[in-house]
């Protein structure tokens, strides 16, 4: 894995052999594009990190913080390693399954960009989105889903817009305004 831009430009990593599927180069750099205007400054929650390429990628550009939650305790591990490594600051890793850790209440300040790439086949896309939905996401906040191509797309909450969304290979992306609650 590499990352695409930002201050660590070019810097590769790896993760430990788990069975974790980040999200491909060609589907993050689109990703990014998008979401460039909004980036920098940002409070961004990385749920279902799995290697941290996202988080990292957001960070690299210039996020103020990301938070990385991943329940499976070698990758969050390999995450925190590398951003001691990389000296990053603003990153936070919590070792929690995802729909547990929002099941637990909002932060004090919500967030601004939100990376929701489960499992596939995990079927809680839904469940996250509408735990989401509690104080977790500032007005005007971006959201990235990825699934699973074959997979039909859930509903998402009414207060979200969609905005742009693609294919690459197996990969279905999709991303989403949070506009004000309805």
């Amino acid at each position: 894995m590499r990352i695409i831009a930002g201050q660590w430009r070019g810097r590769k990593f790896r993760f430990p052999p788990l069975d974790i599927r980040p999200t491909p180069d060609r589907v993050r750099e689109t990703l990014f594009n998008w979401l460039a205007p909004y980036i920098q400054g940002a409070r961004c929650l990385d749920l279902f990190a799995g290697s941290g390429a996202l988080g990292l990628e957001a960070l690299s550009r210039g996020a103020a913080e990301v938070t990385f939650v991943e329940q499976v305790r070698g990758a969050a591990a390999a995450i925190e390693q590398l951003l001691t490594a990389w000296q990053a600051t603003g990153g936070s890793v919590r070792c929690e399954e995802a729909v547990r850790h929002l099941s637990a209440g909002p932060p004090a300040h919500a967030f601004n960009v939100v990376f929701l790439d489960p499992p596939y086949g995990s079927g809680v896309l839904a469940r996250c989105a509408e735990l989401l939905e509690h104080g977790w996401l500032a007005t005007g906040a971006r959201i990235y889903a990825e699934q699973a191509r074959r997979d039909p797309l859930p509903a998402m909450p009414a207060s979200w817009e969609s905005l742009r969304s693609g294919t690459a290979g197996e990969v279905g992306y999709h991303l989403y305004s949070r506009g004000a609650t309805q």
